[in-house]
């Protein structure tokens, strides 16, 4: 990350029911707990070098008022929009309105999942997409997203 100028800023979004990680289907989304995972993801941060917000909603427009608040103030996007992957055109509107380079991660493989969470509403405006490696999936969201940024910017 030498020769950049300043830090890269990257938020992270949760979507529904993420803050219910460690408690809902530990066979699907670990045994971990949303703030054990904050507190890696922070933690990883610091190894990047990287700035990062983490934020989480249940509601979708607190998500939509987050991806438009995050024009100006953020380099990049990590989004675990979890049920709403599946089916919102206004999350997506939301990441074609600000242009900010975007990861989509699962913490499940969606795949593997019933036929309705193999949709993805915004794969096709992210940058790519990561899922099934449970938290690892944050942390590879968040250094394919790092290389994105950094290379583009060389």
């Amino acid at each position: 990350m030498s020769g950049m100028e300043r830090d890269l800023n990257i938020l992270i979004i949760n979507g529904p029911n993420i803050n219910m990680l460690g408690v809902r289907e530990p066979e699907q989304y670990g045994s971990k707990s949303y703030k054990d995972i904050e507190m890696e993801l922070h933690e990883y941060s610091f190894e990047l070098g990287i700035n990062i917000e983490i934020f989480q909603s249940n509601c979708e427009g607190e998500i939509v008022d987050k991806i438009q608040y995050a024009l100006g103030n953020f380099d990049g996007i990590v989004i675990n929009a979890g049920a709403y992957t599946h089916t919102s055109v206004a999350i997506r509107d939301a990441l074609l309105a600000v242009k900010i380079p975007t990861v989509e991660i699962h913490i499940s493989n969606i795949y593997r999942r019933e036929e309705f969470r193999h949709e993805s509403m915004f794969a096709d405006v992210c940058v790519g997409q990561i899922c099934g490696f449970k938290i690892d999936s944050y942390k590879l969201g968040l250094q394919g997203l790092v290389n994105f940024l950094t290379s583009a910017n060389d």
